[in-house]
């Protein structure tokens, strides 16, 4: 029997980008003051030299600083600063997706899916039909003006633009095929990457120097462009002219693709992770310096990873794992080292901010200061305080020390149970029989933070609470937590419990997984002691979806 893919969309591919650090990391931005740093939201620091940046303020005003070779700064003069410079055509844009070529140009796409260039563009990389040099940024108009794009990535002098209904669109140095127009002609504006693309939704692009790849909503992973390393992944090191499927990857679903100088990482939707292309400064991660033409898989012996990065002006590579463990491989400081090691950091990003040269960031970063303890930060550290609680909770025997007030704040369940001891004494401990420990603790914890940390079966628990207590928002967590820790052996319970609790999201990414991998599945303990009717009900809609054909 046959199994259908696994779909992604935009929505769930692209939304764990966001991470939160500290960008004084990077050398660059200590030519700035303290009130600029405070003033920062999002950064990325590029260049050859990692000498250039651009940083949006939290009222949304964009800012420029460095070397400004080619003029990639897009000040309008080719004049170097050390003090910010403002881009006045770029503020108030709410920019969302941001990549720069090692030419260097700069590509960025907006909230409202605008796309705008400037810098270097002597192979038209900017997409105006010109190899005039850019130099302040000027939207690219051609074919994507009726287009509402999301994300935005650069080789060293091509550029790529993916729009919110799944259609690429490529331009610029094509000597290799990196259009992927079926020629080596230069490609002046904008042009819909199709071939056997055609009629596919992508959901992921990631460039390296003069390669492309893309990744589809059904979990399929194509490349094209130079790859005389293998960082096509297709077996064999012939440029491509239009796009080509890694056959090495059938029948696993693919989430991220991740592009360095001339090596590729891809993640699955098991938390899997490969690699191939060159390996000179072991970016691979295979333990040894030998490329890799078709995808290996690596890290087999560690926990799930959730997160791969890199970019394709630097050899280095990083993975993040479920626990937060940071790992990075690769050229670090000018050594190679050939298999992950694990660092000491909280995220990919410093990876890039310390050890990779040039010190680039490999994403558009979010930022957040930590130089006080903030409201937040003052109730997360309260909770389950004996010193300043005025209520427990007894959960099989145990107690959990809160506080009246805050629950009543955070809380409509208790606000409306507080109501009725208004005129009398409150119950100094409230016994509670119906969950967990483990799940009432963390939905207490959960009102002091913001944030659940448990395993996705016991999330199924706070799922059920969150139902009851009417928490919406708390429903969304458990669902991201059971996403995240969906596997072979507990995706048909998972399903079960998302039908169980009315959560329709969550009940159609279950299943779409368990049909993915419905002969693993179906195999399990939990499939067959599931009930009848839900069973039926599987199988009645796997069947509709085509995941038993002959």
């Amino acid at each position: 029997m046959e199994v259908q893919q696994c779909h992604l969309t935009h929505r769930n591919f692209m939304r764990y980008s966001s991470i939160m650090v500290d960008v004084g990391k990077w050398p660059i931005f200590t030519l700035l003051s303290p009130q600029e740093i405070a003033s920062i939201r999002k950064a990325c620091v590029f260049g050859t030299s990692a000498n250039e940046a651009i940083y949006i303020t939290h009222n949304d005003e964009v800012f420029v600083f460095g070397l400004n070779c080619s003029n990639c700064l897009g000040t309008g003069d080719s004049q170097s600063t050390i003090v910010p410079k403002k881009l006045e055509a770029l503020c108030g844009k709410k920019i969302s997706s941001l990549s720069y070529g090692s030419g260097p140009h700069v590509v960025l796409s907006t909230e409202d899916g605008e796309v705008y260039a400037w810098g270097h563009n002597g192979y038209s990389q900017l997409g105006n039909g010109t190899t005039s040099q850019g130099i302040a940024p000027v939207q690219v108009c051609t074919n994507l003006l009726i287009k509402k794009v999301v994300e935005v990535a650069c080789g060293s002098h091509h550029s790529m633009a993916l729009s919110f209904d799944g259609d690429l669109y490529a331009w610029g140095y094509n000597n290799c095929g990196q259009v992927g127009s079926g020629s080596t002609a230069n490609q002046p504006t904008p042009r819909r990457v199709s071939n056997c693309l055609q009629g596919k939704m992508i959901v992921g692009i990631a460039c390296g120097q003069t390669s492309s790849m893309a990744v589809v909503n059904n979990g399929e992973v194509y490349g094209w462009g130079y790859n005389g390393n293998g960082q096509l992944g297709l077996g064999n090191n012939g440029n491509q002219l239009t796009p080509c499927r890694v056959a090495a990857l059938h029948g696993v679903c693919i989430l991220q693709i991740a592009c360095g100088y001339a090596h590729t990482l891809a993640l699955t939707d098991e938390g899997l992770l490969y690699a191939w292309g060159a390996n000179t400064y072991g970016q691979l991660g295979t333990g040894n310096k030998s490329n890799q033409l078709s995808p290996v898989q690596i890290m087999m012996e560690k926990e799930r990873v959730v997160e791969i990065a890199t970019c394709h002006s630097a050899h280095t590579s990083a993975a993040k794992t479920q626990s937060g463990q940071v790992y990075m491989w690769g050229q670090c400081r000018g050594q190679s080292v050939i298999l992950p090691h694990l660092t000491h950091f909280a995220c990919t990003d410093d990876v890039f901010a310390c050890f990779a040269t040039p010190a680039v960031m490999w994403r558009l970063l979010s930022v957040e200061h930590e130089d006080f303890l903030t409201v937040a930060e003052s109730l997360k550290k309260e909770f389950d305080s004996p010193e300043t609680s005025d209520l427990k909770f007894r959960v099989d025997g145990k107690y959990i020390h809160v506080h009246k007030a805050v629950l009543k704040i955070r809380c409509e369940h208790f606000r409306t149970m507080f109501q009725s001891y208004w005129n009398e004494d409150m119950k100094e401990v409230i016994e509670i029989d119906q969950f967990s420990y483990p799940v009432y603790r963390a939905f207490l914890e959960y009102l002091y933070t913001d944030s659940v940390d448990l395993p996705p079966e016991d999330a199924i628990g706070l799922l059920d609470l969150a139902t009851s207590y009417c928490e919406n928002r708390l429903k969304k967590l458990c669902q991201h937590i059971i996403k995240r820790g969906i596997t072979v052996e507990n995706a048909f319970s998972l399903l079960s419990a998302a039908v169980r609790y009315d959560a329709e999201d969550l009940e159609e990414f279950c299943f779409k997984f368990c049909v993915n991998h419905l002969t693993e599945v179906t195999q399990t303990a939990a499939f067959w002691q599931m009930d009848g009717p839900l069973l039926k009900e599987f199988i009645a809609k796997a069947s509709k979806c085509g995941a038993f054909k002959n």
